[in-house]
């Protein structure tokens, strides 16, 4: 479960935000995930829980929540210089068939916004 592994490195940069800020809470952390980045979004939510329940209550997380921003895959055909949504992992154009190789989003694995104080 590499989704573990990813909230650690979230919550790293949370709390080294959090500091930065001159902030003692962490409310709310937005994370974006792409439909290809290879995570699993419950996972995810299952490790942030993890992260939340084995914090000190003294520490900045225990009324903290996670949003988790789904960001679907797109694509772009050179031959009809348009993007398009694949409806599979063979990223082929549905109207020519071309496969593309171009992916405009979808790889996402972003800490959008924290809320602290």
């Amino acid at each position: 479960m590499h989704e573990l592994a990813l909230m650690a490195e979230l919550q790293q940069l949370a709390e080294e935000q959090t500091r930065q800020a001159g902030a003692r809470h962490i409310h709310r952390l937005r994370v974006r995930v792409g439909a290809l980045a290879g995570v699993d979004a419950d996972a995810l939510r299952l490790a942030f829980e993890v992260l939340v329940a084995n914090g000190s209550p003294e520490g900045p997380w225990p009324a903290a929540t996670l949003d988790l921003e789904a960001v679907p895959a797109r694509c772009f055909c050179s031959d009809c210089a348009q993007p398009f949504t694949p409806i599979d992992v063979i990223h082929a154009c549905p109207s020519c068939g071309l496969l593309s190789r171009d992916v405009l989003k979808g790889r996402e694995l972003e800490l959008v916004s924290l809320e602290v104080s």
